[in-house]
């Protein structure tokens, strides 16, 4: 099997560390997919990244989800609150052929998915990238990175520990780009391990507003962190998996840095609060599980995203 054309939906700060690493590869039918006033954008002010050594304009092939039917391999790279809307263009990207990743965060995308497409097209995966998009002053978008940091995309098959033909034929397209890829043995193991990483450090953070230094000086902030593991762990156990405990020293990371949930409160964006919190909640509801510090984490988080959206600006009666 090789892989001759790719096509990736969504050009944010994961697809375009994708287009970056595979714009340097040949013979390779490369194409961004987008419609309408997006198209547009792309086609006519192509895409900055910055990758630590210069700001840069990619100008990938734009295509329209009919355009882009049948590409070897479909790229999922949209935000997790985008997926719903899109999950019909990825039913007719992916023709019977077509392998499809899911790159995005949490633990659900890959079911998502499977109730438009084949389930079996799906080669579970998930993106550990250290990449932001943020806004220049004259208002377009920059998406930068450091390519010398070798994370990358890490894959598997879903319940097998199998390097399967089409996972060799990933890790070969690319070879040789700055896109690193890693083999997984066990894959839904390894997702639940990052999903519980997010839990763990970007939600309490983000309700306390606080640097990640807390979660090593606080114990108040500590416990937060263990609770809320404790609940990742129990849900994952009553699933039949061994959640494995977040690897994050206090060394591992700035003291000073916000994650992203915490970014996107501080940005006034809505979270991604419904891919961590809601899908564990209801993970749990389905396996019997009680999930309390959850449960209020969501609310918090939900409220905050009220207070930026100005819900609780009151006039001050006379």
């Amino acid at each position: 099997m090789k892989i001759r054309s790719v096509a990736v939906l969504g050009v944010g700060a994961v697809g375009a560390y994708i287009l970056y690493g595979l714009s340097q590869t040949k013979d390779v039918d490369f194409c961004v997919v987008a419609d309408g006033a997006r198209k547009e954008r792309i086609e006519r002010d192509g895409i900055l990244i910055d990758d630590k050594k210069a700001v840069k304009i990619f100008r990938p092939a734009v295509r329209t989800p009919q355009e882009a039917r049948g590409a070897d391999l479909l790229l999922v790279a949209v935000k997790y609150t985008a997926l719903d809307s899109v999950l019909e263009d990825i039913r007719t990207i992916a023709a019977p052929g077509t392998v499809v990743l899911s790159l995005l965060n949490g633990i659900d995308s890959e079911e998502k998915i499977g109730t438009v497409i084949d389930p079996s097209q799906i080669v579970y995966s998930l993106m550990r990238v250290s990449s932001e998009r943020r806004t220049r002053e004259d208002g377009r978008s920059v998406i930068t990175f450091d390519p010398t940091i070798k994370w990358g995309i890490y894959l598997g098959e879903k319940g097998s520990p199998v390097k399967t033909e089409r996972i060799m034929a990933i890790e070969e397209l690319f070879e040789g780009t700055d896109c690193s890829v890693y083999f997984v043995e066990d894959i839904v193991q390894d997702q639940w391990a990052k999903y519980a990483s997010n839990i763990c450090y970007n939600l309490p953070q983000a309700v306390l507003n606080l640097p990640f230094g807390a979660y090593f000086d606080s114990e108040h902030v500590a416990f937060l962190r263990k609770k809320l593991f404790d609940e990742v762990y129990q849900v994952g156990a009553a699933m039949g998996i061994d959640v494995l405990s977040p690897a994050l020293a206090w060394d591992s990371c700035a003291k000073t840095a916000r994650f992203s949930t915490l970014q996107d409160l501080d940005a006034g964006r809505h979270t991604e609060i419904d891919m961590f919190a809601g899908v564990l909640m209801e993970k749990a509801r389905q396996a019997g599980v009680s999930v309390p510090y959850t449960e209020y984490t969501y609310h918090a988080i939900k409220a905050l995203e009220e207070k930026n959206d100005g819900r609780f600006v009151y006039r001050k009666e006379l």
